[in-house]
């Protein structure tokens, strides 16, 4: 089918960003052609396929603002041309409008120019009347930026009420500094150092940065001198902070009303919906915006100069990405994450169980969405570098095996023998993966918990177990090991927790969320258990899942423990990372005399428990401190007449006959069986009353959602919802993610886009990274692109040469179409998908 002309794609753009080519209920025209061209409205259509020149000069759009004065000048050109070729042509007519603002379009590729600014910068959508109209009431002096003095002192943190403060100390050399003062800590040098490089990336021309530091390096404090930095110099007026989870949104306002409250006014956007506009700085969740798609009718793509995304790697992954991209100005992402943690993960052989294939695009894409596509961000520093710099800690590795584990994690699993109830013998092989989900053993979790105890590092004041996170395989595990734990410790020390030793930290457990504040803050279930002047939390360990990962604080930690087989190296980092953080403990005691008799005040480690060799999984280089074999474990003996425990297999094999008595074809049209249709009804209003699911979702904690239905709501005897039955019952034209469905019920996207939707979203991303000026080529590029993305048999004829003959004979995409794009993006095209496009959503 022909492409459409580029007239009809720009009217069309034009009208679903609210410009107006005559009068209607919503106001009067804000569109006006070149003043030698008038339009009646019959005759919007009759200006034909190439309209470039009719009567006198060419035809450009003259926009207005709300009194009718000219505002931007959108120049328009046919398809077969790049829209730059315009951009003298627009530059003069705009200066004689005096009109700032240019867009340049050809149908395909669109340009939004801000002639005081800079360059014209790509955009995917026209911007909408307010939106630039709130863009003009700032004009950035990066001079102003570039200049401006950042030292040690350009903010500084307070300190919590209450703790006790060293004097100043310095390393020489090429120590980093650090500096307590008066219940203050000012910058150290890595972070001015951060900041230099983001006004050095601006010098050049950038309008984005990505700072890679790690876990207990403050990239809060960074961010709020960089927030400073932008605010003070008028190369902003509003930021925007962007954070995945609930409690992140908490933790980041109060930082930033620590650090700077006195100049700047910071909210959260869901407690100040009707004045967030008169505050610098506006912090929220990304999932706060997705609702209903709220940035796009709540917000103007000009409402904030500067975007920062903390925990770039999370939130700005899926549907998240619209966002970010939403917002015209200056963007910067935080992440903790090293880019090369994925460095020896073959891209070429991917495999759909190996995690890393999923992590290796995220972070691709995220160093892509910063400008660092080889892989360098703007400013790295590493846990080596806070390590060496003596800010943080590396952890001392418990490698802890026991022989049931041992086999789990073989190449042949633990094998169990068993007999079905004919007395026939069978064999199954159980992986780590499999752990507590269809492999339970009670006698290893209590070998786990009794290691753990036996060894854990103890608190240097009071000498009671140090302050523990343990992560369990799932809510139901984690209930198991708190118990298990309480069970113990009433034993080692009698009478003085009363089963508040270890606490079930997850969302299914009432007021989880506080119950991570209040161990950070020391009071979880009561504080100073041994010693009244100490305060340190009466519960000890605090047992989870996937809470207290990403964004934690709490630096008196002591020990962590893996007590699941973890397979994300971006979790695997950020749980390490909760323990990095360097400690005094004498900030907590509030005797005189104790605090003097306190040998080893300082943390200088803490242990990591290790059960499922993740760390030689992740780090097989590292030189760990301690490794301990597990003692064998206990193990019941098999029953009299048995050859080992008795499983059910399973499975009904049926030996009788069957015949075929009736068959009947119907073909389903797209709107499905009634009967699917309200499958679906019901399942959308199973997952909307459910609490759980709700909260989770609100707080953005997809793992635990996803993991939840497909426990609890999926294959269940009364409705035996399956996600296969509502991808049927949704009738749409790919294969749609459960995450997916529970956004549409939940308001987070207002429909299922179908797979030319996605298809044109993911080309217009790589439009905009690689700015084609084959204009001409644009309609074959995209054609290739979308064979490729789609067709299996495409992507074979096209990676193997000794295939490629075959696109003679295809119907899809043919030899012609193959030579008619231009020969680098032959080449550039199949990367670019292998690395940034996930080709699971085209399938049907």
């Amino acid at each position: 089918m022909k492409e459409a002309t580029a007239r009809i794609k720009i009217n069309k753009l034009l009208d679903a960003a609210g410009w107006r080519f005559f009068a209607d209920v919503k106001g009067p025209a804000n569109i006006q052609l070149e003043p030698s061209v008038t339009l009646k409205t019959q005759e919007l259509d009759a200006l034909g396929e190439n309209f470039e020149k009719v009567g006198k000069g060419f035809i450009d759009f003259l926009l207005l603002n709300e009194k009718g004065s000219p505002f931007i000048v959108l120049e328009a050109k046919a398809e077969d041309k790049s829209p730059l070729v315009g951009k003298e042509q627009a530059r003069k007519y705009a200066k004689s409008q005096n009109c700032r603002f240019v867009i340049l379009s050809n149908g395909n590729l669109h340009y939004f120019w801000d002639l005081e600014r800079g360059n014209p910068y790509i955009i995917t959508t026209f911007p909408t009347p307010t939106s630039v109209m709130g863009y003009q009431k700032t004009t950035p002096d990066s001079r102003r930026l570039i200049e401006e003095t950042v030292g040690e002192d350009y903010v500084a943190l307070t300190q919590r009420p209450g703790y006790a403060v060293e004097a100043a100390w310095k390393n020489e050399g090429e120590r980093a500094r650090f500096i307590e003062v008066n219940g203050l800590r000012f910058l150290r040098a890595y972070q001015t150092k951060a900041i230099f490089a983001i006004q050095q990336k601006v010098k050049m021309g950038s309008d984005r940065f990505l700072l890679e530091m790690a876990t207990g390096t403050g990239k809060t404090l960074t961010a709020a001198a960089i927030i400073k930095l932008f605010l003070r110099t008028g190369n902003a007026r509003r930021v925007l902070f962007l954070v995945d989870r609930l409690e992140l949104e908490d933790q980041a306002l109060k930082a930033f009303k620590k650090a700077l409250a006195n100049d700047y006014r910071c909210v959260i956007y869901k407690e100040n919906r009707d004045d967030w506009r008169h505050a610098e700085i506006v912090v929220t969740t990304v999932q706060s915006l997705l609702f209903n798609n709220k940035y796009q009718h709540l917000f103007s793509p000009t409402d904030f100069d500067l975007v920062i995304s903390d925990e770039a790697h999370r939130s700005i992954g899926g549907n998240a990405r619209a966002v970010f991209d939403y917002f015209i100005g200056y963007k910067l992402g935080l992440t903790a994450t090293p880019f090369d943690y994925l460095k020896k993960f073959d891209k070429d052989k991917p495999t759909t169980k190996d995690p890393r294939e999923f992590e290796r695009r995220l972070m691709l894409d995220t160093y892509r969405t910063f400008g660092c596509d080889d892989g360098q961000p703007t400013f790295r520093y590493s846990l080596l570098d806070g390590v060496k710099d003596g800010f943080l800690i590396n952890p001392t590795v418990v490698d802890a095996r026991s022989e049931v584990t041992t086999q789990l994690l073989s190449d042949d699993g633990f094998v169990v023998s068993f007999k079905d109830e004919e007395g026939d013998d069978h064999e199954e092989g159980f992986k780590q993966r499999e752990f507590e989900r269809r492999f339970f053993s009670k006698a290893t979790n209590q070998l786990f918990c009794k290691t753990f105890l036996e060894n854990a590092l103890r608190d240097p004041v009071s000498k009671e177990i140090g302050k523990s996170i343990v992560f369990g395989v799932s809510q139901k595990h984690a209930g198991k090991l708190a118990q298990i734990l309480n069970e113990m410790a009433d034993r080692m020390f009698p009478g003085k927790y009363q089963s508040d030793f270890a606490v079930q930290v997850t969302s299914q457990v009432d007021g989880a969320q506080q119950h991570t504040i209040n161990f950070t803050n020391n009071n979880l279930l009561g504080s100073a258990n041994f010693i009244p002047t100490y305060k340190t939390s009466k519960a000890r360990v605090c047992v989870t899942v996937g809470m207290m990962t990403t964004g934690y604080d709490c630096p008196d930690l002591l020990n962590l423990g893996l007590f699941r087989p973890i397979f994300s190296p971006t979790d695997f980092i950020q749980i390490k990372g909760r323990g990095t953080r360097k400690h005094d403990f004498r900030e907590q005691l509030f005797d005189d005399a104790i605090r003097e008799s306190v040998k080893e005040p300082k943390k200088t480690a803490f242990k990591l428990f290790d059960f499922f060799a993740n760390c030689e999984y992740f780090e097989k280089e590292f030189k760990y401190d301690e490794v301990r074999k597990l003692p064998k474990p206990k193990t019941a003996a098999p029953k009299e007449g048995g050859g080992g425990p008795v499983l059910p297999v399973g499975t009904y094999e049926h030996l009788g006959e069957d015949i075929l008595a009736t068959i009947k074809v119907e073909e389903i049209g797209v709107d499905g069986m009634k009967i699917d249709r309200m499958f679906y009804e019901r399942f959308e209003g199973a997952v909307r009353g459910n609490d759980f699911i709700a909260a989770s979702i609100e707080a953005g904690e997809w793992d635990r959602v996803i993991d939840y239905v497909n426990k609890e709501v999926f294959d269940k005897p009364a409705e035996f919802y399956t996600l296969d039955k509502l991808r049927k019952a949704a009738a749409v034209d790919r294969r749609l993610t459960l995450r997916e469905i529970l956004e549409k019920i939940f308001g987070l996207i207002p429909r299922f886009k179908s797979k030319d939707e996605l298809l044109e979203e993911e080309f217009s991303k790589f439009v905009a990274d690689y700015k084609p000026e084959e204009a001409a080529a644009i309609p074959a590029i995209k054609t290739y692109f979308k064979a490729y993305a789609t067709d299996s048999m495409i992507r074979v004829m096209v990676d193997d040469r000794s295939k490629r003959g075959l696109l003679h004979t295809s119907s899809v995409f043919n030899m012609r179409d193959y030579m008619a794009v231009p020969e680098k993006y032959r080449a550039i095209i199949p990367e670019y998908i292998k690395d940034y496009v996930p080709l699971n959503q085209f399938a049907a």
